[in-house]
């Protein structure tokens, strides 16, 4: 069953506001992480307004599905869909980063509708197995989403966490792979090559889906399937690029942690309007 166009228009637009709302709101704070967030927020935008189960107004109901967003310097991304899912006034994207503010650099529990404070890299997925393989002990229905950067995966944590994934068989963790090709100081392909990432997930036992991460209905797509395969883990290889929408971001490691000044923003944002 194809999605609804009008349905994808609606999330196209959700996605190419939240690219601005990223912006301005690095840019006020003087500090974050354009590129990563910039690559992640389509893959977001669907997860949040079409599949993911959650409730705002009770953020730790045991009904819900948990995500945990192991990337988490990509903060700005998931806080402004947090923000647009209604966890939190939207006033609060205004005080990123600044002292007492509620929504902090790197993602953490303390924000309503984040499950686990993450930052230091390759944690993620075995946090997310450990509630996977625990709603499972306990006959519990909710899904476990986890989101990792390709850079991430040069962790070695992270490759045993594959291996218990599969190991425990568990069809209720999806892992969405953000592959925006470049990392802090350069290329993931050139400081630590990883590919290729589906045939070895296919290999320790993995559902894997390899899409084009800013194509809505190929995510659409890849999430309807999660949760078909008993007895497997999905992994959803995204496809994206580092910056996506700004050409002077794209694929450029020097946006990895640098905030646009005001003449960068204004720039951006003309980039964005004619994008969108």
């Amino acid at each position: 069953m194809q999605p609804d166009k009008k349905d994808i228009k609606e999330l196209e637009r959700k996605a190419g506001k939240f690219r601005i709302e990223i912006l301005k709101m690095i840019n006020k704070a003087g500090a974050g992480h354009p590129g990563g967030s910039l690559s992640c927020i389509d893959l977001l935008t669907a997860l949040y307004f079409s599949k993911i189960k959650v409730f705002p107004g009770q953020p730790q109901s045991p009904a819900r599905d948990r995500f945990i967003m192991s990337k988490g310097h990509a903060s700005p991304a998931l806080y402004t869909v947090l923000a647009e899912k209604g966890f939190f006034p939207k006033a609060e994207l205004d005080r990123f980063r600044k002292l007492g503010a509620l929504l902090q650099g790197h993602v953490h529990a303390a924000v309503p509708g984040v499950e686990l404070s993450t930052g230091s890299l390759g944690q993620g997925l075995s946090f997310a197995n450990g509630m996977a393989l625990a709603a499972k002990l306990k006959g519990e229905k909710h899904m476990i989403y986890c989101m990792l950067g390709d850079g991430e995966m040069q962790e070695g944590q992270v490759w045993e966490a594959f291996l218990t994934s599969a190991h425990h068989e568990l069809d209720n963790l999806c892992v969405i792979l953000d592959a925006n090709k470049v990392q802090q100081n350069g290329l993931v392909a050139e400081i630590k090559n990883i590919e290729s990432v589906a045939g070895k997930l296919r290999q320790f036992g993995w559902k894997v889906e390899e899409i084009d991460g800013h194509d809505m209905v190929q995510i659409l797509g890849a999430l309807r399937g999660f949760g078909k395969e008993p007895g497997m883990p999905y992994f959803i290889k995204a496809n994206t690029i580092k910056g996506k929408g700004v050409s002077f971001m794209e694929l450029n490691p020097h946006w990895h942690g640098k905030a646009p000044n005001d003449k960068d923003l204004a720039a951006a944002l003309l980039e964005l309007e004619k994008w969108n």
